[in-house]
């Protein structure tokens, strides 16, 4: 293995596909996307497209957003065909105009996402994104398993949500409350 990471969408739980418009799928390589947000109001954002503003990664084949993205093993081609899915989601999602320009941009973003993966394999990123000082601020954090979750008796097949509890970043992060029922009813 080259010792390149990316990140990839994971779901501990089926929330994502009711807080997000459009979720991804378990499994897509994602970025941090927060160019998708650039020239919008966020006051003026519904609940669901709010949601993926502030903790949204971006899945490079779907354009569907998940809360957790997970650091994985990626080789040089792989990489690759990652940035040229992401350079066709430029041009189908956001009209790039040319296939060069997007690819430019695609890999920009892919080295971004690589850049947080400086951490062991199967570490969990969540992310939040905000308005400060009249800019967009995205704070990562590496979610990190509870002691007991390590034990003898851990599950053989992956964590479950519940087995993370510590989380390792900045302190200084709001708090932020999403009401899952309401979403889940189409409320806003």
């Amino acid at each position: 293995m080259s010792g390149l990471k990316l990140l990839r969408t994971i779901r501990l739980d089926p929330s994502d596909g009711f807080v997000f418009e459009a979720a991804a799928e378990s499994g897509e390589w994602a970025v941090p996307g927060s160019f998708l947000f650039i020239d919008e109001d966020v006051e003026a954002m519904g609940p669901k497209r709010r949601a993926a503003f502030r903790s949204g990664f971006l899945g490079t084949r779907s354009f569907g957003f998940s809360t957790l993205a997970i650091v994985t093993p990626v080789t040089p081609d792989e990489r690759e065909a990652v940035i040229d899915e992401l350079a066709a989601g430029l041009m189908r999602e956001l009209g790039a105009p040319d296939i060069e320009t997007a690819r430019a941009a695609a890999g920009e973003e892919i080295a971004f996402a690589a850049s947080l993966c400086d951490h062991p394999e199967q570490t969990l990123i969540a992310l939040h994104r905000g308005i400060e000082e009249g800019g967009m601020r995205e704070r990562f954090r590496t979610l990190v398993p509870r002691a007991e979750a390590l034990g003898p008796d851990a599950p053989k097949s992956g964590f479950r949500a519940f087995d993370f509890l510590e989380v390792e970043g900045e302190d200084d992060a709001p708090e932020e409350r999403v009401d899952l029922l309401s979403l889940a009813r189409g409320r806003t």
